[in-house]
């Protein structure tokens, strides 16, 4: 019969807010960082939130909480691998330490002659003796990091094997989206909300993963778009505005792949252009463009993501869990595997 663990721990969520406090949040479209149910102080008579802490420390805060869950998920995983261990040993009627000795101490090998040159030259230079001097020293390390290595690997095969459901959530930051600005299955249950750039050459990179994304996962994922033009991008701002422009005429995403697909020419002048290839009334998208009638609404996503802890691009919150930057595949999938398992989805 498999034993079961169940790790249960602080989840490190976005506590709702009453109305009054997160009147501003909602505007922006995002939770409020703190906790407090309360003012943190007052000003002739003025409360002070957590929230209104955000512009200067949002990113900071936001950064800690995902270290602090990442320091927590390490060490409940040590915890969860003692724990198999241990039970394992009882089961075989042996001390934790025996079933390791018998289970994989026996079973590692001396260090090869290549491993040993091939660590001493690692370290010759902070070293100075000669190989002959430093090899059984060298052997003795190595074996000791096989044995370590082995060790984690056959605990993890028993965790493998018995039931273990973790509990600990990550922090979460729920911030809303445009509906309009929504690539795959409305209704799919894992949302990816990205905070991006066109002209940040990061984001460009991120773009072939999120459409790899929306293929792959079909129908369990869906992708919305939020403007966060980064001052050191001189024409992000209007390229921006100009994506809002291109919503108007049906070519939102047409507009936002062109865009990414080539990150120059993205003033006024080079966006009629390309506006023009691809089927818009140029008229009527440079006059838009040149109104600024969405600057404002640029503003409220901008707004949002500095509500929700954000200073750079590209930023991603998967069902509300963060992930920061251009991340390789794998670490998307990791966090959308979880969501839709806990959703009874996988």
């Amino acid at each position: 019969m498999a034993w079961s663990v169940q790790a249960i721990g602080q989840g490190n969520g976005i506590n709702p807010a009453n109305s009054r406090k997160s009147a501003n949040a909602a505007k922006s479209g995002a939770a409020p960082l703190g906790s407090s149910e309360g003012p943190i102080a007052t000003v002739a008579g003025q409360p002070i939130y957590e929230q209104d802490l955000m512009p200067a420390l949002g990113s900071r805060l936001l950064q800690l909480r995902n270290q602090e869950y990442q320091m927590k998920t390490k060490a409940l995983d040590d915890v969860i691998r003692e724990k198999v261990t241990d039970a394992e040993a009882k089961k075989q009627g042996l001390s934790t330490d025996k079933l390791l000795e018998q289970a994989v101490d026996s079973k590692v090998g001396e260090p090869t002659d290549a491993e040993v040159k091939a660590y001493y030259l690692a370290v010759k230079n902070q070293v100075n003796q000669s190989f002959d001097e430093i090899k059984p020293q060298i052997v003795k390390n190595l074996k000791t990091l096989k044995v370590q290595e082995a060790r984690q690997e056959y605990k993890d095969s028993l965790r493998a094997k018995n039931q273990v459901v973790v509990l600990l959530k990550p922090p979460r930051v729920q911030v809303g989206y445009d509906s309009a600005r929504v690539r795959g299955n409305p209704q799919a249950p894992v949302t990816i909300v990205e905070f991006s750039d066109f002209q940040c050459p990061y984001c460009k990179q991120a773009e072939a993963t999120l459409k790899d994304l929306v293929a792959k996962y079909n129908g369990q994922v869906k992708f919305a778009y939020r403007d966060f033009p980064l001052a050191i991008h001189a024409q992000a701002e209007t390229a921006a505005e100009g994506s809002r422009c291109a919503e108007e005429q049906g070519k939102y995403w047409e507009l936002h792949d062109a865009m990414f697909d080539d990150q120059s020419k993205l003033d006024q002048a080079g966006l009629v252009q390309r506006a023009g290839t691809l089927g818009l009334d140029e008229k009527s998208f440079q006059s838009c463009l040149a109104s600024g009638k969405y600057k404002a609404q640029v503003q409220q996503d901008v707004q949002a993501g500095t509500a929700a802890g954000l200073s750079g691009t590209p930023a991603f919150f998967i069902n509300g869990v963060f992930l920061n930057g251009a991340q390789p595949e794998a670490e998307f999938e990791k966090i959308i595997n979880t969501e839709l398992a806990a959703l009874g989805k996988r």
